[in-house]
């Protein structure tokens, strides 16, 4: 057998890879992380769930978030501009009316939770902070290295930069990481396009909004928002990042957002324009970052497992982030294949059928995911519904609160699913004239 440089060769640097690292290297494993920036890195804020709260703790990393002093969460809300009079059709505590909720995660025992709150984070800080764990942790840690590709054609993968293709790195397994680069996704062909959420966001930083203006309970002003807007498939995200800063963008899709690419600024102020307290607060803060747009929001991979290979977090699958679950994928992703790469180095054996539980369960969690997120867009009043409804509301929470993985299709979904069949098949539904125009087929059709 020919020998390796590393057991496990890393490509990406993100929340995916540097978590793949910790459990790797804790396990003994030598481990060889390529990321293509200099970190710190700028990136959009993002606001967490609970379930990434056991992953930090697993690998050590849990008191090192709460010691950076990122803003605690305790909870979500949403807001919408619902028109007067809409029936309720039989739901019950609806405080706010429909089309709004709030939610607190301690409503709900969570196994492996033991605090009330998640985090706020900055995204810059935060990718940076894994990965210097990762560093501790015994992983080398290559920054400012971009891979050209993988060669797998001999007996061990190699790892070549795109500096230096002659002189790669030998591993005995290669897990991607690469984020929505999705390395190996396009090298071997893999990444499909999602047929529904083709979405777009533009987003900036404003500093001291005031977070209350929208609102129904002052003391919560500083959960995430979600608001959502009277325009077609259309929401706004207000996520703290420090005491002051809010990250605040526009999430649409790519047919609403082609006509005003070129005009980011303008294309945020008009949809945001459309709820006027909303403008009124953002107008009445400081913006301090320019204007982007993230593109591409939403695909899926063929396989997400090979031989002598993994995909985890963004390079595996990527769906629209409403419900906040991009970095819990990425470390819960990390956390499950990672599972199986350990116990694959100790059988010697790195074929695709080692990762099979990974591939279950990570199938099974993302489509859970996937289809309340479809449910949401394509009624989102029947979710707020569900959200504030004593028979269904710890369902819901259990969903919002990123435990999908370990357990079969949540009950909710399935109450939610038959209610919107019936409001789509029936034109004279009460609730018939507020359907989005998404329209998800089942999430197992590319995922």
């Amino acid at each position: 057998m020919s020998a390796v440089d590393y057991d496990i060769g890393i490509i990406g640097g993100g929340p995916a890879g540097s978590t793949a690292a910790s459990y790797l290297t804790r396990a003994g494993l030598s481990v060889a992380l390529f990321e293509g920036e200099t970190f710190p890195r700028e990136h959009v804020g993002e606001s967490l769930v609970p379930a990434t709260t056991p992953v930090l703790r697993e690998i050590g990393a849990l008191d090192l978030v709460e010691q950076a002093g990122f803003p605690r969460k305790f909870g979500a809300a949403w807001t919408a501009a619902t028109p007067p009079g809409v029936p309720t059709m039989g739901f019950s505590g609806l405080s706010h009316g429909l089309g709004a909720a709030e939610i607190e995660f301690d409503e709900r025992d969570q196994p492996g939770v033991h605090q009330a709150h998640t985090y706020h984070v900055d995204r810059g800080k935060f990718d940076q902070l894994l990965l210097q764990h990762a560093a501790s942790n015994g992983a080398k840690i290559f920054e400012n290295t971009r891979i050209a590709g993988v060669d797998f054609d001999g007996e061990h993968p190699v790892i070549r930069p795109v500096r230096d293709k002659d002189n790669g790195t030998t591993v005995r397994m290669v897990v991607d990481a690469s984020g929505r680069g999705t390395m190996l996704g396009r090298q071997l062909k893999l990444k499909v396009p999602d047929p529904v959420f083709n979405q777009y966001a533009v987003h900036t930083w404003f500093d001291g909004l005031d977070r209350t203006a929208l609102s129904h309970d002052k003391k919560k002003a500083d959960y995430i928002f979600i608001h959502f807007l009277p325009l077609t498939d259309t929401w706004v995200w207000q996520i703290p990042i420090t005491d002051t800063i809010t990250s605040v963008g526009v999430v649409t899709q790519k047919k609403h957002f082609t006509a005003s690419k070129d005009d980011l600024e303008g294309f945020f102020w008009e949809c945001v324009g459309s709820r006027p307290e909303l403008r009124s607060a953002l107008e009445s803060s400081e913006r301090v970052r320019p204007f982007k747009a993230e593109g591409d929001y939403s695909y899926g991979m063929k396989e997400i497992t090979g031989d002598n290979w993994v995909l985890i977090g963004d390079a595996a699958r990527f769906v629209d982030p409403i419900f906040s679950s991009g970095v819990s994928v990425a470390l819960n992703s990390a956390r499950i294949a990672t599972k199986d790469i350990i116990a694959a180095a100790e059988a010697g054996d790195f074929r695709k059928a080692r990762f099979n539980e990974y591939e279950r369960t990570l199938r099974r969690g993302v489509s859970n995911w996937y289809e309340f997120i479809s449910i949401y867009y394509r009624l989102n009043i029947l979710f707020t519904a569900f959200v504030q409804d004593p028979r269904y509301r710890l369902d819901v929470l259990k969903m919002l609160q990123g435990d999908v993985y370990d357990d079969d299709e949540p009950r909710a979904l399935e109450a939610m699913r038959k209610i919107v069949a019936t409001v789509e098949n029936d034109p004279d539904h009460l609730w018939h004239k507020h359907l989005g125009s998404m329209s998800a087929p089942s999430a197992a059709a590319l995922f």
